[in-house]
């Protein structure tokens, strides 16, 4: 049975359908991703300003009557902030609109979409750092990757990534309006890495270095933190959700009233960690033993499988879902969330694996409140990183996500 063929009560698995120094940061406390209010006058201008883009971005071209109506300010202010955004080649003119009664036909403006570029780049691959152009609507105009480094040399890494950016830079003729990273690993607001296992990093100021290098904005994030941004923003995700990334080793981003949770020390989403049964089960390689990682990984699911009969697939893919909701049930219940996003291998994650979360979940929450809660394949497939990395630019740059 598919993932797909599974309701449970009111819960379901749906899967995914195929489909083709810095600036300051967004993410921080008390700041929603999305806002459609006016604020108070002192901070009124950027804010207004990212009102507009924000409604041009999700709405598409408009009137400047038609952006008073929408972002509620008068027609005076929304005259002069589309003349400055105009200005910054941010917004153009895009023609008159087809005349339907008497009077001079409307002009329509939208976001120049195609004006700027935005690097993207993935550290979290198991064999290649990624890295690519995308357009403001996520859209990814040419890749670029550089081999991962072999041994946990953290030197080695740095000018991995310092290499992929600088091809990434001479790849574009456009103005590039900034660099998002989503890289494995706890990182804090700043864009300093406190720790990456798997690059071989503790304490890395990315950020600072690849603005050094580049010139540019940049912004890092935890990986599984920027696709999360990617699945809000291009995969229609509400602002209650988590998702699961599920690669070389496990972790999630999580957003809970439309705001990204980074925790009291970055490391909000650090699931992979958690124990998962009390029944012991694989060494993992913090060295505790039956975290979720040790279970979940592509590495350790891929082993246990072809290590096992074919008749056994199933069963181990069941456990290591009822391990997930096992992990998952606490947090739905302290977080209300309303949708689950898996992000990984769909061999592995949609089927048996996605159907036992489910059950699990439903088995340990409140049944009124969270059986609706949905659990779904990302259709944003590898790019889920690329794409989030550069919600973070337009989110940092222009207040766009």
């Amino acid at each position: 049975m598919t993932a797909s063929e599974v309701q449970r009560g009111s819960s379901t698995v749906e899967s995914a359908q195929p489909t083709g120094a810095s600036n300051g940061h967004t993410f921080g406390p008390g700041r929603t991703l999305r806002s459609r209010v006016k604020v108070l006058p002192e901070h009124a201008r950027g804010h207004n300003r990212a009102l507009v883009l924000q409604t041009l971005y999700h709405d598409g071209a408009m009137s400047r009557a038609d952006l008073a109506r929408e972002t509620g300010l008068t027609r005076v202010t929304i005259s002069d902030l589309v003349a400055e955004l105009i200005s910054d080649g941010i917004v153009i003119e895009k023609g008159v609109r087809e005349a339907s009664g008497p009077g001079k036909p409307a002009i329509l403006v939208d976001m120049d979409r195609g004006g700027h570029h935005i690097i993207g780049l993935d550290l979290s691959g198991p064999d290649a750092l990624l890295g690519a152009v995308l357009t403001l609507d996520g859209d990814i105009v040419s890749r670029r990757e550089v081999p991962r480094p072999v041994d946990l040399d953290g030197d080695a890494a740095i000018a991995a990534v310092l290499e992929l950016a600088r091809a990434l830079v001479s790849a574009t003729t456009s103005p590039i309006l900034g660099v998002g990273v989503g890289t494995p690993g706890v990182v804090a607001p700043n864009g300093m890495v406190l720790r990456a296992p798997n690059l071989g990093w503790t304490d890395v100021p990315l950020e600072r270095l690849l603005h050094d290098q580049l010139r540019l904005p940049v912004i890092v994030a935890n990986d599984a933190n920027a696709a999360v941004l990617a699945e809000y923003t291009f995969g229609g995700a509400p602002g209650d959700t988590v998702l699961i990334k599920v690669g070389r080793g496990v972790g999630s981003g999580v957003l809970s009233s439309g705001q990204p949770m980074l925790g009291s020390h970055y490391a909000a989403g650090e699931i992979g960690h958690v124990t998962v049964g009390t029944d012991g089960g694989p060494d993992c390689v913090c060295g505790k033993v039956g975290c979720l990682e040790a279970w979940l990984s592509v590495p350790a699911l891929t082993a246990r499988l072809a290590a096992a009969p074919a008749a056994d697939a199933d069963g181990i893919l069941r456990d290591a879902g009822e391990r997930l909701g096992i992990a998952l049930a606490p947090v739905v219940g302290v977080l209300d969330l309303s949708e689950i996003v898996l992000s990984g291998p769909p061999e592995l994650l949609d089927g048996p694996l996605a159907t036992a979360t489910v059950e699990t979940l439903r088995a340990r929450t409140l049944k009124k409140f969270h059986d609706s809660v949905r659990v779904r394949m990302t259709e944003q497939g590898q790019d889920i990183v690329l794409r989030g990395a550069a919600v973070m630019v337009l989110s940092g740059q222009l207040g766009v996500s």
